[in-house]
Parts: structure tokens; C-alpha cells; sequence
């Protein structure tokens, strides 16, 4: 039975001991049917032939004969932390707008900062998308906006000439359909090739692609019904409101909020897993907390080491 849980006092309530965790997990990431972890791994027929052990933690596969636990193959292989800790973290990432500094996350759960860090970022990892099911369509908008400090607050040493238009700055481009999904990617640069290849990989041909005055969206007219606003002589709406860019603009007043009010800085390295925890957050922005969570839950498949990481 799945339980609701609107606050962290519920969750708690609702999952007072290991086992219960292990119960909750077990019924989300089996809804389909048992399956053997290490059977799918290496290719092989998903043993479903499994065993249960007394201590209703651990199983064995009928198959390969392979003992795990219902851990193994997702996010928390190998973790030492107990599952009422990751069960927090999630609620606490998936219900905060902003999502959590690792600082934060460590006094909230007792934890080291360097281990709060890795837990979210393997949360990160299971709220990333590797591919996209259907097109975006209809109303959609496109923008790009730029991450980095401003040179004026960065050391001496550090700042760099001509930042003028992003220039040595992280571009991010964001598309988003109108009262639809969202998707945002962190992109090589701000050229027209990048930018119209991504908008053409994420929109159905036909449909009404909104932008900015940026250049490099210039000949999206070929595929799409391209209209533009001219942010730098101060038009924002035209067309009695139809045409407008503030869908996009307020998913980058949501991005800039979090990096610089919650984390402070982001590597570039690592600035597409920030962006992917945002996205997924804003894409179920109508759910309530219980069923949000739930769907962090359907998405822990996949183990994410340390050492790859930081590589």
C-alpha cells in the first residue's frame, strides 16, 4: 500500500524503520513484476524467478543464483546510509522549488558535507533525461541565458576580457511548450547550428517556435512558425500578448534563483545535472508531494559511482 506523506513529519510517521523503506521501494520499482538486477546488467532474460529471504532484505535470483538486496542496480547500491536518510533527502529535494545546498543537507541529516554532496547528486542523476518520448508542439519558446559570475566579483587573477554577450560564460538553452513540458540543455555555445539543431531535435516541424531577437535563431522560419520579440528596443508582448518570451524567462528567473541563492556557484562540469534537477522539478510542478516523490522513486535505476563523478 502506497502511503501519502504532504510534510517531512508524515514521511517520517509514514516510514518509521528500515524495513518499511525497503517495503516502499520494493512495491515502486517491482510494480511491474520481480526481476533480477544483475540478470538485466548483463543482458540476460530478466530472472523473475525470486527468492525471498527470512530477513525480508535480501533476495536470490532462481536464474544466475545471485544474491542482492533491492538496492542493487539503482542509485543506493553500496550506500551506508540508511534509507530513512535518502527517503528525507528526496522529500526535501523534490519539495523545495530551489532544491538544497549540500551544506544544509548535511546538518539536516547528520551527514558529512562531501556525502550530502554525492547524495544529491545521485538524486540528480536519477532526475536526469536521457531521451525524450515525444516532440514538443504547438506554442513553444526558445531562449538561452548564460551562467557564470560576473567578471567584477571575481578575482583579478580569474576575470576574463570581451564577456560581452556571454562570452566565457556557460550557455544554457532552454525550450519549453506552453502549459506543456519543459527541456533544458546545456550547450557548447551560442551559435546558430547549436541552438537551431537543438530546437529542431526537441520541436515537431510545423509548430510556433517564440524567440528573442538573438540572431542566431534566424532561420527557424524554414521549419517553424518563428516569431520574435525585440527585448533590446523594449518590446516584450506583441500580437495583443500572443507573442512573448516570459514562459522561458521565468524558468531562467527559477535557474539563477537556485545557483546563486542555494548553491552559490555550480562547475561547469557539472552545471547540466543542476539543470536536469530543475527541469524535472518544474515538469511536475502540478503533482502533489506524494505522487512527485513517487516518480524519483520509478527513476532510481542506474548506479552512479563516485569515482565516475568526479573523473
Amino acid at each position: 500500500m502506497i502511503q501519502n506523506f504532504d510534510s517531512l513529519f508524515d514521511l517520517m510517521d509514514a516510514f518509521p524503520d528500515e524495513q518499511s523503506c525497503i517495503d516502499h521501494l520494493r512495491s515502486i520499482r517491482w510494480k511491474d513484476g520481480e526481476f533480477c538486477p544483475y540478470c538485466v546488467a548483463r543482458g540476460a532474460h530478466p530472472g523473475q524467478r525470486i527468492y525471498c529471504f527470512s530477513d525480508r532484505k535480501t533476495f536470490k535470483c532462481g536464474d544466475c543464483r545471485q544474491r542482492f538486496s533491492i538496492k542493487v542496480g539503482t542509485i543506493f547500491e553500496d550506500t551506508k546510509l540508511p534509507l530513512r536518510k535518502w527517503f528525507m533527502a528526496i522529500w526535501l529535494i523534490t519539495n523545495h522549488p530551489k532544491g538544497i545546498a549540500s551544506v544544509t543537507l548535511a546538518k539536516d541529516l547528520k551527514i558529512t558535507q562531501k556525502t550530502a554532496w554525492f547524495v544529491l547528486h545521485r538524486l540528480r542523476h536519477a532526475a536526469r533525461t536521457p531521451s525524450f518520448n515525444a516532440p514538443l508542439k504547438g506554442e513553444t519558446e526558445a531562449d538561452t541565458t548564460y551562467v557564470g559570475g560576473k567578471e567584477k566579483n571575481k578575482h583579478a587573477k580569474d576575470r576574463k576580457g570581451g564577456t560581452q554577450g556571454g562570452a566565457g560564460k556557460d550557455v544554457v538553452l532552454g525550450i519549453v511548450e506552453r502549459e506543456g513540458e519543459l527541456r533544458v540543455m546545456h550547450v557548447k555555445d551560442g551559435k546558430a547550428a547549436t541552438l537551431q539543431g537543438e530546437v529542431r531535435g526537441n520541436v515537431a516541424k510545423g509548430s510556433t517556435v517564440m524567440t528573442d531577437e538573438d540572431s542566431a535563431f534566424k532561420g527557424l522560419g524554414r521549419d517553424y512558425t518563428h516569431l520574435a520579440v525585440n527585448h533590446s528596443a523594449g518590446e516584450y508582448v506583441r500580437l495583443g500578448g500572443f507573442v512573448h518570451t516570459n514562459g522561458i524567462e521565468s524558468v531562467w528567473a527559477l535557474l539563477k534563483r537556485q545557483i546563486v541563492g542555494i548553491h552559490h556557484w555550480v562547475s561547469s562540469k557539472h552545471l547540466q545535472r543542476y539543470v536536469d534537477e530543475m527541469s524535472w522539478r518544474f515538469n511536475r510542478r502540478d503533482m502533489k508531494v506524494t505522487p512527485r516523490m513517487n516518480d524519483l522513486f520509478a527513476c532510481v535505476e542506474g548506479r552512479l559511482r563516485y569515482q565516475d563523478l568526479i573523473a
